[in-house]
């Protein structure tokens, strides 16, 4: 599986700091046998929407996202996600923000999505690092058979 990694954060973007979160995000997918590119570091809002097309036009069997995904006017992850995506998958990022609620309440106010666009799975993650561990979590078991079924593939018996 090709994957692909995109961080959005604006001050990672301007150099103001390190991408923490994009490289835990991209050696979880490559230990979930992915073959990984990035993490490409964008600002948040239309350039989130310009990668995320790219990567479909590129063929990406997936395509995470890290960052941008709260309650601030900047976070538009979300929104430039649903300009590309034409199926959602809310499962996913309901599991996401469920993962580890006990602990961190505040998970459930990220707004990622998950979805399909043409034959690519998007998932938004938070952008904290134990976010993506969390949202790696949920994902790692379920990306190969999403992947394949998005792919027209059948359920295993």
């Amino acid at each position: 599986m090709r994957a692909l990694v995109i961080t959005v954060s604006n001050r990672a973007s301007a150099g103001v700091y390190a991408d923490r979160s994009g490289p835990i995000l991209a050696g979880g997918l490559a230990e979930a046998g992915c073959e990984v590119d990035g993490p490409q570091v964008v600002p948040d809002g239309e350039p989130v929407e310009e990668a995320l097309r790219r990567g479909v036009e590129e063929g990406y069997d997936v395509i995470v996202t890290t960052g941008g995904t709260g309650l601030t006017p900047q976070d538009l992850t979300p929104e430039m996600t649903a300009r590309v995506i034409s199926r959602e998958i809310p499962g996913i990022a309901e599991a996401v923000r469920q993962a580890n609620r006990d602990r961190v309440p505040t998970s459930v106010l990220s707004r990622g999505l998950a979805g399909q666009a043409g034959d690519t799975l998007i998932v938004n993650l938070p952008g904290s690092t134990g976010g993506v561990r969390d949202g790696l979590a949920v994902l790692t078991p379920i990306l190969r058979h999403a992947v394949e079924q998005i792919r027209g593939g059948d359920h295993p018996r």
